[in-house]
């Protein structure tokens, strides 16, 4: 893994098998399969390009899957570590929190999680982008999905 600094500005983590290979090839050959399709409606090409569309759904499926299972993982390891790091009062709120907050969050040190926890809660911030521009201290994670 790269130990170039993160950010709020430069974190997005890019999977090149998927952002780069698995994805362009599938959808060009579902795009070029469905296009010799209408052009030359058959039996076969209709079915090359059913079959087609089956492996591109297939490719963005296993990726939103794995997806799906590292929010969890954060999920958990951000309950984890606001038991340890938050007042017990404040901890007792972590259900209010969303898992999107929750993924935002888990950027920050464990010096400034409780003000940023208490300011999530209030409803100081909108969305992700606001909760990452708050933190200072950015703890890098490298080991995204």
């Amino acid at each position: 893994m790269p130990n170039k600094p993160q950010s709020a500005q430069s974190h997005a983590a890019w999977t090149p098998i998927f952002h780069f290979i698995a994805t362009p090839i599938t959808m060009i050959a579902f795009f070029s399969f469905a296009v010799h399709a209408v052009r030359e409606p058959n039996r076969m090409n209709i079915l090359w390009a059913v079959y087609a569309f089956g492996i591109a759904v297939g490719v963005f499926a296993s990726r939103i899957m794995a997806l799906k299972v590292q929010d969890r993982l954060i999920r958990l390891e951000m309950r984890l570590r606001l038991k340890e790091v938050l007042p017990a009062a404040l901890f007792a709120r972590f259900h209010e929190l969303r898992v999107q907050q929750l993924i935002a969050l888990r950027f920050a040190s464990d010096a400034e999680m409780a003000s940023l926890v208490e300011r999530t809660l209030k409803g100081e911030f909108a969305g992700q982008k606001e909760i990452k521009a708050a933190i200072k201290d950015w703890q890098s994670d490298y080991l995204r999905a």
